[in-house]
């Protein structure tokens, strides 16, 4: 599994003008890519580092704070662009594999305590953060 953590002040995903998801506060927005070999038990490693990452102010984490997550599947962060001028999506899971990872991510964190707002997996979604600090940081299970 493959996760860009943004550290945002707040962030919000819309799909067909419709916002399905949105932090208005301090917290974080995961983009979570899914490679073919992942597990659930990767799912739930992902969910604890995300859920213990200290990367809000002061070195606290979202369980320190009760920092909200916003969780959006990505299957472009397994694109493979060293070659040409084109990107090849061969180490993305198709989306019966990830679907179920991203989600289980989600369930994780949720059963640690997480308030976590979702995109809808598949679908186009236009992504809309205030970067903190900046802090982006990508974490490769």
């Amino acid at each position: 599994m493959r996760a860009v953590v943004q550290r945002v002040s707040s962030a919000s995903v819309e799909v067909e003008g419709r916002t399905v998801g949105a932090v208005t506060e301090p917290g974080l927005l995961v983009l979570v890519g899914v490679t073919h070999t992942d597990t659930r038990a990767e799912a739930a490693k992902l969910a604890a580092k995300l859920w213990g990452l200290r990367i809000l102010h002061g070195e606290k984490s979202c369980s320190d704070v009760s920092a909200p997550l916003l969780v959006i599947s990505q299957f472009t962060l397994y694109g493979d662009a060293r070659k040409g001028r084109r990107p090849t999506w061969q180490a993305a899971a198709p989306g019966p594999v990830a679907e179920p990872l991203v989600e289980a991510v989600v369930e994780e964190l949720r059963a640690l305590g997480a308030h976590v707002e979702t995109g809808v997996f598949g679908a186009d979604m236009k992504v809309s953060l205030l970067n903190d600090g900046p802090i982006t940081l990508v974490l490769d299970l």
